[in-house]
């Protein structure tokens, strides 16, 4: 059975029933400033108070941004929030110094402070944006939003939905977003929300046609949260990973998992019968949710399609030169239940027990949080292999900032291109890409809470 709530335990005294309209955009806004400013929506069911939430554009998610492939964009970030935030593009191969992290290519921006942010966008593809200070506390609170920049060539569909995929902690007595001091989200598996949503709203309904074909653009935002997808009622193929087209469309055939950070463009014919339903579910253990609620009313005209053709690819995406590569390594230890001996943090070796006190539970190549030193220099258009080892009982998703890579697999072939890979507890991965952005690339883990207490390296591109 499919449910349609989505609270999980501890806040099972919310009700499934429909959102609040939320708040909608002030007439009159300068659409070339991001505010980053607080806000209520309607998160809770009705009954409970509006969740006052950290906002771009008053709305969870964000303001999406739509732009085409080969434009310029600027937006200026205005910071009406009482304390220093950033913006950072995920995603967007962009000018350094455009990147928006706080200590390694701009400084943060204070309160009242703004910041202009200018720069192409080479690449087609699912991308959004995201504060990158204190990011595991100012995205779990509301800052992020859907970045959509459109190929020259649209794909045959007849429409398209952006669904941003995103969990909240919510206090059950108050409906207010609560618990940014859990120790456990530091160590264990991040920080968890007891309430699933896609584009704010946990009971999504959308009306289609019998035979209608779809673009879903899925984000999964959430701070930590691996969504695990099927369809129901539905037939279709993954055209994108990360914003990179596949070579080649595959038929999804199998559970799809959404690692945080994570994107997945889907082509799907709508299945069921008209007057019926269709899904995309989502896995909780042996239960089952609607993620997303598709109505069925009504036939669209003509025939089924047959299998997507691939869309357009990217410029200068290849990943060459493997047999020469510069080489590195990044090993991931420390959590719970397994920890770490010692590490070097601020300056010093410290045990796993020292490190724990001040919020500090993980280690990459026996550092705690961002090192003096960089993983790797790479020579622009250098070739780079990076062998990851996760020896902790957790998953990572592993972002690297500025670039994609490609996962070199058993046997020497290539894996899609991605800008964010989930590894899962004591695996082994390998990555490959070319290092063709000079600057200060930071690399870590997208479970927001364990980059906050010491998953954060990162790599250096010279000019």
């Amino acid at each position: 059975m499919i449910h349609r709530r989505s609270l999980l335990t501890g806040a099972a005294a919310l009700a499934a029933t429909p959102l609040l309209p939320m708040r909608a955009l002030s007439a009159g806004i300068d659409p070339d400033v991001l505010e980053a400013a607080m806000g209520k929506v309607q998160i809770a069911p009705e009954g409970y108070p509006q969740t006052e939430i950290w906002s771009y554009g008053g709305t969870v998610p964000g303001t999406e941004i739509r732009a085409r492939q080969g434009d310029r964009l600027r937006r200026r970030l205005v910071n009406s929030l009482t304390e220093p935030t950033t913006l950072h593009w995920h995603g967007i191969r962009i000018d350094n110094a455009m990147d928006g992290v706080p200590g390694v290519t701009q400084d943060a921006v204070p309160p009242g402070g703004d910041f202009l942010y200018d720069f192409d966008l080479p690449d087609a593809g699912t991308y959004w944006y995201h504060s990158h200070n204190q990011s595991y506390e100012q995205v779990a609170r509301g800052l992020q939003g859907p970045l959509i920049v459109e190929e020259s060539d649209a794909p045959d569909v007849d429409r398209e939905e952006v669904l941003v995929l995103d969990d909240f902690r919510l206090d059950p007595d108050t409906g207010q977003i609560a618990g940014f001091g859990n120790m456990h989200d530091f160590s264990h598996g991040g920080r968890i929300g007891n309430i699933a949503v896609t584009n704010g709203s946990f009971n999504k309904t959308l009306s289609v046609k019998q035979n209608e074909r779809l673009r879903l653009r899925l984000l999964n935002t959430a701070n930590a949260k691996i969504f695990a997808l099927e369809l129901q009622g539905l037939e279709g193929w993954i055209v994108a990973l990360d914003g990179m087209p596949l070579e080649t469309p595959q038929p999804i055939t199998e559970t799809l998992l959404l690692g945080s950070a994570q994107r997945a463009d889907l082509i799907v014919d709508v299945t069921a019968e008209n007057g019926g339903e269709a899904h995309l579910v989502r896995y909780e253990g042996d239960e089952t949710f609607s993620q997303v609620l598709f109505n069925v009313k009504g036939q669209a005209s003509g025939a089924r399609r047959g299998a997507p053709v691939p869309l357009p690819s990217n410029p200068d995406m290849g990943v060459t030169g493997l047999e020469d590569a510069l080489r590195s390594r990044l090993h991931m230890e420390g959590g719970a239940m397994r920890g770490f001996r010692s590490a070097e943090m601020d300056g010093r070796e410290v045990g796993f027990r020292e490190a724990a006190q001040s919020r500090n539970f993980w280690a990459m190549n026996g550092m705690v949080g961002m090192p003096e030193e960089p993983l790797l220099v790479a020579e622009r258009g250098q070739t780079v292999r990076v062998v990851m080892q996760n020896d902790t009982m957790f998953p990572h998703a592993m972002h690297l900032h500025g670039h994609h890579f490609r996962e070199v697999l058993p046997g020497g072939g290539l894996g899609p291109l991605r800008d964010t890979l989930l590894m899962f507890g004591d695996e082994s991965r390998e990555i490959a890409f070319v290092a063709h952005n000079p600057g200060d690339w930071v690399f870590h883990c997208h479970m927001l809470t364990h980059a906050a207490a010491g998953m954060m390296t990162r790599v250096k591109v010279l000019a």
